[in-house]
């Protein structure tokens, strides 16, 4: 397993690629240094008794120890673990751990693979093991590209007046394909090792040339990532805290006629697993969510807890209900994650797929309460989030003294602590944290519509409906 410093070092030496506020710049940049800080804890932690059985499992390839995040679950264990590591790394870096979604389409095509496979008699399945015996055993860090621009929404992939805004294959060669598009929403694309591309959707059989999955590295020719640094949190060096460590740079990731060598191609023409694969991405990631989503809310609770105490509010009835629902909404999301691990099935592959209809519910449920919860902390909080003089003027000789006075609610606390928890506050409820979060939490891992639609074809409604009928007394029709 590497370091984060090795995870690091090979970054710095791959080919400049990345366009970041209007500059081209090397993934040494401090900016991608400071959006990596969260995949960075995935290495450092490692080591730390505290997540060691958490951060690493046993490969079903080698034996051997290797990172969770590089692991193809085999047990219903092995889908927990993913969850709970995944929440304890989110609360810990008040941010997204991003590393998840390398895991999670690896999962996906495993199993996509080898249904083609067992279908086609395609050689799909050796090629992902050849694949990832080498992301196990260089303890990689991938980028899943899903989404695509989809150009005009009305129309489908082989309709569009574009080509391009689905990726697609142009060109077929007997060592491999020439592929052109671009995917948006690309999460951490440029600081990761690989890009691994799946379809957005369902396909025709005549939409042959956009069923195309296969893993690339990040800095080929023809990619340009062209980045946004989602969030960033400033602050003078005597006031840094933890919280400020983290960030995250997202990617309109383009595809300029690149070429994919064959043994990297998982998917090629086979429309109905290409669609599989997108479905099962989409299950895998949102299954992440039931982990990643009660851990970001452990940080709103905790910022709520502490302000109403230095408010000296804590104990009041109301405060004490709105502190039950932030519980509520974190610990069922959680919980319909571990039910959706409970219930999970294997694969043809071995591998462990949880449970559709409780990894959407638990999925559907954060998205459906985020600015709920956002909402309680605003309550709480006051104004103050919004007004605060910021760590410049804490610092100022002249007005310094009045910041740290002002700021002060309960005795017993210092001002300094005073002010830091309503940073705190202004961070998670006023800064591009907040936006980038409340967003991520609506539609990552999909739009809500696909949650719904996700349930509903997998739920049996009509049992229900056999169910009432009988208690009716209703025997026809």
């Amino acid at each position: 397993m590497r370091t984060s410093s090795e995870y690091l070092d090979k970054l710095a030496r791959m080919r400049k690629n990345l366009y970041l506020d209007g500059e081209l710049i090397g993934r040494d940049h401090p900016k991608v240094l400071h959006a990596s800080g969260a995949i960075q804890l995935t290495f450092d932690l490692v080591a730390d008794e505290r997540f060691t059985d958490l951060l690493t499992a046993t490969s079903h390839l080698t034996g051997r120890k290797i990172n969770r995040f590089t692991h193809i679950h085999q047990s219903q264990e092995d889908l927990f673990a993913k969850q709970e590591v995944t929440r304890k790394l989110c609360s810990l870096s008040g941010s997204c751990v991003q590393r998840c979604m390398g895991c999670d389409v690896m999962n996906a095509l495993s199993v996509a693979t080898k249904n083609a496979d067992l279908k086609y008699d395609t050689d799909y399945h050796r090629r992902w093991l050849k694949f990832l015996r080498y992301f196990q055993e260089n303890d990689l860090v991938a980028a899943c590209a899903q989404t695509d621009p989809k150009g005009d929404r009305s129309k489908r992939p082989a309709d569009q007046p574009d080509p391009d805004q689905y990726v697609h294959v142009v060109e077929r060669r007997p060592d491999g394909v020439v592929v052109r598009g671009a995917k948006l929403h690309n999460t951490m694309a440029p600081y990761a090792d690989e890009i691994i591309v799946v379809p957005t959707r369902a396909l025709a059989k005549n939409e042959k040339d956009y069923a195309i999955a296969f893993a690339v590295p990040a800095d080929s020719e023809g990619i340009y990532l062209i980045g946004r640094q989602a969030f960033f949190l400033p602050r003078e060096e005597n006031l840094a805290a933890p919280v400020t460590r983290y960030g995250d740079i997202e990617s309109l990731t383009v595809f300029d006629n690149v070429f994919i060598p064959n043994e990297r191609i998982f998917i090629n023409g086979e429309t109905e697993f290409a669609g599989e694969a997108a479905l099962l991405f989409a299950l895998f990631h949102r299954h992440s969510y039931c982990g990643c989503k009660p851990g970001l809310g452990d940080v709103l609770m905790g910022a709520v807890a502490l302000i109403a105490d230095y408010l000296g509010v804590e104990k009041k009835e109301h405060i004490r209900e709105k502190q039950a629902e932030l519980v509520s909404v974190a610990e069922l999301v959680f919980a319909a994650g571990i039910a959706a691990a409970v219930k999970s099935f294997q694969a043809p592959s071995g591998t462990q797929i949880p449970n559709i209809v409780f990894a959407n519910v638990g999925r559907r449920h954060a998205g459906h309460n985020i600015y709920h919860e956002y909402s309680i902390l605003c309550d709480i909080s006051g104004g103050i989030p919004a007004t605060l003089p910021l760590s410049g003027e804490y610092n100022s000789p002249v007005v310094g003294d009045f910041v740290r006075k002002y700021v002060s609610r309960r005795a017993g606390v210092s001002a300094e602590n005073h002010y830091r928890a309503a940073h705190l506050l202004a961070d998670l409820l006023t800064s591009e944290v907040t936006a980038a979060l409340q967003v991520a939490g609506v539609h990552g891992g999909g739009s809500p519509i696909m949650e719904d639609i996700a349930i509903m074809s997998s739920y049996d409604m009509n049992a229900k409906k056999d169910l009432a009928k009988y208690l009716a007394g209703i025997t026809e029709g």
